[in-house]
């Protein structure tokens, strides 16, 4: 799986041992930056990279670290088939996937140790999408509530 990977600068200490971990589990990874340390970097630019490469297809998946996890999810969820979510414990991180079908991993390097962020990420790389009945009804009616609000009124 190609899993793409971008921080700012409050992330950027938990970037390396993800993608360490990211690569030794078999996985491809797409590093979108930052490539080093720049405390004036803003998450949005971060989250935006790697947000676009889930919605292209460049990546199936995508991990984005900041300070708390919660601006890059935000931001990452203003594109279209991006399902981002902040997880800071491996049940929300393998649910998320498994029910909901989350392709975006968000992270708090000021929040998580790296031992913890290391085994968030695990499972969130290991879970698939269970495809059971109700969980692609519910991701249907998610994918319809995004179909229905993208127009230029929505944008504020």
């Amino acid at each position: 799986m190609r899993i793409a990977v971008a921080c700012d600068h409050g992330g950027f200490p938990l970037k390396s041992p993800i993608v360490e971990l990211i690569e030794e589990l078999g996985h491809e990874v797409v590093d979108l930056g930052a490539y080093d340390f720049e405390p004036l970097d803003d998450y949005p630019d971060f989250a935006e990279k790697a947000g676009k490469a889930v919605s292209s297809g460049d990546a199936e998946r995508a991990v984005i670290i900041c300070g708390s996890g919660v601006g890059a999810c935000i931001a990452a969820n203003k594109i279209v088939g991006v399902r981002a979510s902040v997880c800071h414990d491996a049940y929300s991180a393998h649910q998320g996937v498994e029910h909901d079908d989350m392709n975006t991993l968000c992270l708090g390097a000021r929040i998580v140790g790296s031992e913890l962020a290391l085994e968030v990420v695990k499972h969130f790389v290991q879970s698939t999408f269970t495809g059971e009945e109700r969980h692609r009804r519910r991701l249907e009616k998610v994918r319809q509530i995004e179909r229905n609000n993208l127009t230029p009124e929505s944008v504020r």
